[in-house]
């Protein structure tokens, strides 16, 4: 069987391709900076959805933001084994489960048991914002992979 061979070109530009709809992603992004989700959780969450996608541009961009908001090298580092340290607090911890599941949705709804231990530590206003959190990570993660988006190309443009 023979190898394919594709020439590569240049990336789709989705998002300029699509102002209105990266706007829309942006507006989106405001709405859930302005509710009770705590700056942490929301880097947290997004750092540990862009793990999971393996996508090395968000990776780089929430990891820079998550320090700006004074989260300590030890915290990011363990991050991808979150469930064996204690240095989470309760609601880190239920929201990177709620990410990891929402995350990988193909393999299941979310556990009854974990959407009611979120609804038991979060408000209605603050769970609603954690789940558009997960779903506008994963939409920027897919934009920045299919975009081809190199780390560092922000701060370097």
């Amino acid at each position: 069987m023979s190898a394919l061979h594709l020439t590569p070109e240049p990336p789709v530009d989705v998002k300029g391709a699509l102002p209105n709809a990266l706007q829309a992603l942006t507006r989106l992004e405001q709405a859930i900076a302005a509710t009770s989700l705590s700056k942490t959780t929301y880097e947290l969450v997004k750092i540990r959805a862009s793990q999971i996608n393996g996508c090395a541009f968000c990776l780089e961009m929430h990891h820079h933001d998550a320090s700006e908001v004074g989260e300590t090298a030890e915290r990011l580092a363990l991050l991808p084994a979150w469930r064996e340290t204690d240095i989470y607090t309760h609601e880190e911890r239920v929201a990177l489960a709620v990410t990891e599941v929402v995350t990988k949705i193909s393999d299941g709804p979310v556990p009854l048991d974990l959407e009611a231990e979120a609804r038991r530590t979060f408000d209605e206003e603050t769970f609603a914002a954690l789940i558009y959190a997960i779903v506008a990570i994963n939409a920027w993660n897919r934009l920045a992979i299919v975009g081809h988006s190199v780390p560092g190309s922000i701060r370097n443009a």
